[in-house]
């Protein structure tokens, strides 16, 4: 079969000719008829891949710390080795697909062969012609609903979760922090939540298209932001802020306090730094919660 695959050494992509997987107890095997590519998940891979390997170390201090370690007890040459084995390793591609299903595995059950389904999972629902997914990452896709449209399923849950997480009533004012295409979905949720959205980014076309998406609020970063939430608020601040951006900057997290009221929430979703100032975050008591990608059972054995 032929999946998407890429050099985590030099970040190139390729389609290559692999072997299919086979079904196994508690997977379902799945024909993709579409998969998702995601711009700001598989771009920001892209760019880790081509660094130079000090790069590449910089964002995983902990996979670091293993290879000291390595080096102490298995010595230097031995450990390169390993590293750059590693690093030959081709990578697969995509999170998000749809398709039908060919076969189960022992274990599964209310799935059968012909099936419709959304399949989710970094190293399962990849870009390729046959998956092989965990029967917790899989799920039937309702009549009226095309399988183009429910190849996007992951994206809609990974936005989802961040809203459920952020814990909000009917009414409050929340803000959105990344307007991308997981933004501009969080956009969406909160207004059929029955909050008052205010949407933040560096892009205009970002800022007007969250307006079109029912934003009652909407405006670029260098604008006076802070001012314009509290005149959102009648001087209180947001109830809420969820950050949907991915960025190296801490930008995201200084600002989310800056906006939020007292004993407000901050909700991470995008990959970002989350280095707390507690000159905002301490006087106001904010809550700071992490959402973890789809939500309860993502990472069920």
């Amino acid at each position: 079969m032929k999946q998407v695959i890429q050099s985590l050494r030099s970040g190139e992509l390729a389609v290559e000719e692999v072997p299919a997987p086979i079904v196994v107890p508690g997977r379902v095997l799945v024909k993709n008829r579409f998969s998702f590519v995601s711009p700001g998940t598989e771009r920001a891979n892209r760019e880790i891949a081509k660094s130079s390997l000090l790069e590449k170390a910089r964002p995983r201090p902990d996979q670091v710390k293993k290879v000291l370690e390595k080096i102490q007890t298995e010595g230097f040459s031995s450990t390169f080795q390993k590293v750059k084995s590693r690093l030959e390793e081709p990578v697969p591609l995509g999170y998000s697909c749809a398709g039908e299903v060919i076969a189960v595995g022992e274990g599964v059950e209310g799935l059968f062969p012909g099936d419709r389904v959304a399949c989710a999972g970094a190293g399962y629902a990849n870009h390729a012609e046959i998956v092989c997914v965990p029967k917790n990452l899989v799920a039937k896709i309702p009549e009226g609903v095309a399988d183009e449209e429910a190849c996007a399923a992951t994206l809609c849950a990974i936005a989802l979760q961040g809203v459920r997480v952020a814990d909000l009533r009917l009414g409050e004012a929340v803000g959105v922090i990344g307007l991308g295409l997981l933004g501009q979905i969080v956009v969406q949720l909160l207004k059929a939540n029955g909050c008052q959205v205010f949407g933040i980014d560096l892009d205009s076309d970002s800022v007007d298209r969250a307006r079109s998406f029912g934003a009652d609020l909407s405006a670029i970063r260098s604008e006076d932001v802070e001012k314009l939430a509290l005149s959102m608020t009648q001087g209180e601040g947001l109830d809420a802020v969820i950050l949907t951006a991915a960025t190296d900057s801490n930008d995201p997290v200084e600002l989310a306090g800056t906006l939020c009221r007292r004993k407000g929430r901050v909700v991470a979703v995008g990959t970002l730094p989350m280095n707390i100032p507690r000159r905002i975050y301490y006087p106001k008591e904010l809550e700071l919660r992490l959402s973890t990608s789809y939500g309860p059972g993502r990472y069920d054995p």
